[in-house]
């Protein structure tokens, strides 16, 4: 089967020892796919078109559309042309504009920091009893780099895993953040993965959305080799997750609900 993720780019590329020579890139494929949800355009998304069926479950799960997988009657792809046709039998489908709404202060005792209404009705507060020890942040974020052979042939996706305490147990890539982790999510709802007491190892900044994606599938501890920002880090400690940056070699930084971060046997309550 040929690889989706990649393709091979004419170049000129150019060193101090050879000047300007002609020369082949492996680049990251980019493409549009617009989600049809009961006949009726949803919406577009520009992504890395591999595991497309988990994307398309994720996204419609992280804008409330469903809940549970089970909603789903069918997934219909179109790869040529760019489609995904999904037919739901859930009340829970609004107009499109409903999920870009933006809402100003707190809402059913959630978060004030959400700006979008289906943010403040899909985001979880985390529960889990899981800890970690410092071995284990930098265990599980060098587990997903090694595993990242797209990145390592491009530079060019993002890299998203969900680990247990004996390491990976899905990882998925991405041109976009949102969609490694909507792939994620999407792979979890198909195949009944429960991720409360979960790690989400990621390989990008730490944004609000990103955070909001996190709550979204339930995540209590979201481990990134990048930079959070000072949003991200509000809705962390609101919202009860563990937010831990800058995972690079031997080091990091906990931002959020360090108590979770131990050097003590690392535990989880079922």
């Amino acid at each position: 089967m040929p690889d989706r993720s990649t393709a091979i780019q004419p170049i000129v590329s150019y060193s101090p020892e050879q000047g300007l020579y002609t020369a082949e890139d492996q680049v990251a494929l980019e493409k549009p796919m617009t989600i049809v949800v009961n006949d009726e355009e949803f919406a577009t998304l520009v992504c890395t078109p591999t595991h497309v069926e988990e994307l398309v479950v994720g996204f419609l799960a992280s804008e409330g559309v469903i809940l549970f997988y089970r909603e789903i009657e069918s997934v219909s792809l179109d790869d040529d042309l760019g489609f995904a046709y999904v037919s739901i039998n859930s009340n829970r489908v609004k107009e499109a504009s409903f999920y870009s709404k933006r809402v100003i202060g707190s809402c059913c005792g959630k978060s004030r920091q959400f700006y979008f209404q289906s943010d403040v009705q899909t985001a979880k507060t985390a529960v889990t009893k899981r800890t970690l020890t410092p071995e284990q942040c930098l265990g599980f974020m060098k587990e997903m780099q090694d595993n990242s052979v797209v990145f390592k042939n491009t530079g060019g996706v993002h890299n998203a895993a969900i680990c247990d305490t004996d390491g990976i147990i899905v990882d998925r890539s991405d041109i976009g953040r949102h969609n490694a982790l909507d792939k994620l999510y999407g792979y979890c709802l198909m195949n009944g993965i429960q991720v409360r007491d979960k790690v989400l190892v990621f390989s990008g900044r730490l944004s609000s959305e990103v955070l909001t994606k996190a709550a979204k599938m339930g995540m209590g501890i979201i481990l990134s080799k990048s930079a959070p920002t000072n949003l991200a880090i509000r809705l962390a400690d609101d919202l009860n997750i563990t937010a831990v940056g800058f995972i690079r070699g031997s080091t990091f930084n906990v931002y959020a609900h360090a108590e979770r971060i131990s050097a003590d046997v690392p535990s989880a309550t079922k």
